[in-house]
């Protein structure tokens, strides 16, 4: 289950009602004051945290905190384990632990919750309807070739720790980053605003919001908590070949919805 962004404030009544009545509570969360607000709700919550060590994998990060809830499970208990933001959203340990779960013949479910996805559309008035979103994890945008559309939103998640292929390190550096500004450049000019977001994870906090023109983000203050948003740099094109088709089918379909001509004559024919 997610406990959202904001401590207290995403945490609806069933993931209440789940960490209260669990037999053993996990949690992850990126802020240790949340971590600590939810130990008040829970004492004896066992933190997944401490799996986080400075040269250690984060797939075996991954895989240990996996297996720490797996055994809880498999002892009988009624295991609920809370992960910051929503357990679906670039998080491992809740999909590989609902599927070994289920696998081994144990019920096992995820709930939804607020993730920084839905932080992000309030706090910056962006609404992915109007022009369109992708959304790429910024290592993975980086090390394939993917098509994007610069006349629709971009959202680059985990910026900070961009080009890291060891899986090892929580940030990059700026020769990093200006490969991706490089590689952004391709559809996008360097005095093209983007946007540095972080959520907010406390009520008294604001959500960091900088503005900075793409040629200086190798320079920018990113952490694993950094998400990169950039505008559109063009407006969208117009397919003039599909609107063509599309009046089309509308004439057609206008013209079989009008009544047919009555025929006076048929109509005095018929008996009554």
């Amino acid at each position: 289950m997610g406990i959202g962004m904001m401590l207290g404030a995403h945490l609806g009544p069933r993931a209440r009602s789940h960490i209260e009545h669990a037999d053993v509570v996990f949690v992850a969360a990126s802020d240790p004051v949340v971590e600590l607000w939810l130990f008040g709700m829970r004492p004896d919550a066992r933190s997944l945290q401490v799996f986080y060590a400075e040269g250690t994998s984060r797939r075996e990060t991954y895989r240990r905190m996996t297996a720490a809830v797996l055994d809880a499970v498999r002892s009988g208990a009624r295991v609920c384990a809370a992960f910051y933001g929503h357990p679906g959203v670039f998080a491992t340990v809740p999909h590989d632990a609902i599927a070994l779960a289920r696998a081994e013949g144990f019920q096992a479910c995820m709930e939804a919750a607020v993730s920084a996805e839905d932080c992000l559309y309030a706090d910056l008035g962006l609404d992915p309807g109007r022009v369109g979103c992708q959304h790429f994890e910024a290592s993975q945008f980086l090390f394939y070739s993917r098509c994007i559309d610069p006349s629709a939103l971009l959202v680059l998640w985990q910026v900070g720790i961009v080009g890291d292929r060891s899986c090892r390190r929580f940030s990059t550096g700026a020769a990093h980053r200006r490969l991706l500004v490089e590689r952004l450049g391709r559809d996008y000019p360097a005095d093209h605003e983007v946007i540095v977001y972080e959520a907010a994870t406390l009520p008294i906090a604001a959500p960091r919001i900088e503005r900075l023109p793409l040629s200086a983000l190798p320079g920018a203050d990113l952490r694993m908590a950094s998400t990169l948003v950039i505008p559109p740099a063009r407006a969208m094109r117009p397919d003039p070949a599909v609107l063509a088709r599309l009046a089309q089918l509308e004439a057609e379909l206008r013209a079989g919805e009008r009544p047919a001509p009555s025929n006076l004559h048929e109509e005095a024919a018929c008996p009554s």
